[in-house]
């Protein structure tokens, strides 16, 4: 499966910022979606997963601020930003992981995922 995110841009300090990802050709059933991002010279970082039967896991830094969602279809997966702020400038990337798991369990870390996505740039500056 090929993978686009797109949304992202420059924001300010305080706006909201709706990223979306999507399968080309294809959608997202019978498959767990995750968000990371990369900020310059560091680690890739999990931000929020959706696993193929709808649990959501949000790492205890995105809490509160970012929120992943999909649509009923399951032609994409959202991820959404409240409250930017400059340390969220990353590119964020979308992930996916085909499976027929029913498991409440979400993967969160990057090689429980094998179809990545090229990534879309996220600026927070005022």
């Amino acid at each position: 499966v090929q993978l686009q995110a797109s949304g992202g841009g420059l924001v300010k300090p305080g706006d909201s910022l709706k990223l979306t990802c999507v399968a080309s050709g294809g959608t997202f059933i019978n498959y767990h979606v995750g968000w990371f991002r990369q900020a310059p010279g560091k680690e890739p970082e999990f931000v929020a997963g959706i696993n193929r039967v709808g649990n959501t896991y949000h790492p205890n830094p995105m809490k509160g601020r970012f929120t992943i969602s999909r649509d009923r279809a399951k032609t994409a997966v959202y991820l959404q930003m409240n409250s930017a702020n400059p340390e969220d400038t990353a590119v964020y990337y979308c992930a996916a992981q085909q499976t027929t798991d029913s498991e409440p369990y979400v993967p969160r870390r990057r090689n429980e995922y094998t179809y990545w996505g090229k990534g879309t740039q996220v600026t927070v500056s005022s």
